[in-house]
């Protein structure tokens, strides 16, 4: 089984992403009114593929910042078991990612 690895780097998380075709995003609608008239961060994916109408597609500087704001890391793995290059990934909160 091939193990998974957890970063706050931005460069390594940038790079891990755009080198899978990825692209930072956001759920869309995710980021609507919270309370005192300020707009709640959102919900961050990392999306893949084709893009997926459920997601809007951010900058990367918006996406660190929200990132760093709800201090959030990225748990990926770089190959599969069978040594392809994997996907896998999972923003979780700094604190959990032991």
């Amino acid at each position: 089984m091939s193990e998974a690895t957890t970063t706050t780097d931005h460069d390594e998380i940038r790079r891990w992403t755009e080198a899978r075709g990825g692209r930072p995003s956001r759920v869309r609608g995710s980021a609507d009114k919270g309370g005192a008239g300020k707009n709640g961060p959102g919900i961050l994916r990392l999306d893949f593929g084709e893009p997926d109408d459920s997601l809007e597609e951010i900058s990367w500087d918006d996406f660190f910042e929200i990132f760093e704001a709800s201090e959030l890391a990225l748990l990926h793995q770089d190959k599969t078991s069978d040594g392809k290059q994997s996907r896998f990934n999972k923003l979780v909160h700094r604190n959990d990612k032991g």
